[in-house]
């Protein structure tokens, strides 16, 4: 159900894409993010937030009775599956310094650390850095925003952003190749769309009480989403040390203590 599920996002995204995109880049100046489809992002916000509150919601709460360690290691695993796009994006970006540490911290995790579940490279000198993904490519490239996007299931986005997300699955990103593409004995299909929903659970698990605490004080929470959301994504491609509201792989430790 869920693979057949998220071939129909899939389906459906690439058709958003052909009807939006041309809008989207011509009606959008590079220095202002419009809401070109306003009505349509809202009420795919509500199905958003309809959908967060009796699905995603609960199994995030749920996923944190899990044990420190289980969720630390699955963090480290999606972080360090993560950098099969980064170090692309590392090349693209003209960041070798960057693709290398990445790289680096790929190989040894992968090995020592026992396909990500453990970091040892950090305790090597090999910091984790940001993550990167072609729309940030795409940003640093001179491409502007175009029109602001809610996709459903998917959340907010720009048309940018949405172009940076079909070349990841047109053959950008190895994991998708080598699971979705080639659909092995070993590696199949199922555990690329697991892997991702384990990511979302992963990251709405830690993030839990900013999002309830945000929406509680917002006048309009779609308003104040999509700026963050803009925000965040301009603070990424000019490598910004001033970070969201938001927690990373590293805070599972904090939550503990709370």
């Amino acid at each position: 159900m869920v693979i057949c599920m998220c071939k129909l996002l899939k389906q459906f995204f690439v058709i958003l894409l052909i009807q939006f995109l041309v809008v989207s880049m011509s009606s959008a100046k590079a220095e202002e993010v419009k809401d070109c489809f306003e009505k349509i992002n809202r009420a795919t916000f509500a199905f958003n937030m309809a959908l967060d509150k009796v699905l995603f919601k609960p199994i995030s709460k749920g996923y944190r009775y899990l044990p420190s360690p289980i969720r630390s290691g699955t963090s480290n695993a999606l972080n360090n599956l993560s950098n099969i796009v980064t170090v692309p994006n590392n090349i693209l970006q003209g960041d070798f310094g960057a693709a290398a540490n990445n790289s680096a911290r790929f190989i040894i995790n992968s090995t020592i650390g026992i396909l990500g579940l453990f970091d040892p490279a950090e305790n090597l000198g090999l910091t984790r850095l940001e993550k990167e993904d072609y729309g940030q490519s795409f940003g640093k490239m001179g491409m502007g925003e175009g029109c602001y996007l809610v996709l459903p299931v998917l959340g907010p986005s720009t048309a940018r952003d949405a172009i940076g997300s079909l070349v990841t699955i047109s053959g950008g990103d190895a994991w998708y190749n080598i699971t979705v593409r080639n659909n092995t004995t070993y590696v199949k299909e199922s555990d690329y769309y697991y892997s991702k929903a384990t990511q979302g659970v992963d990251f709405r698990a830690k993030n839990l009480e900013a999002f309830d605490s945000l929406e509680k004080n917002s006048v309009d929470f779609y308003a104040t989403v999509r700026s963050l959301y803009i925000q965040d994504r301009q603070r990424k491609i000019d490598n910004s040390k001033v970070k969201t509201d938001t927690m990373d792989d590293s805070d599972w430790d904090a939550l503990e203590s709370q």
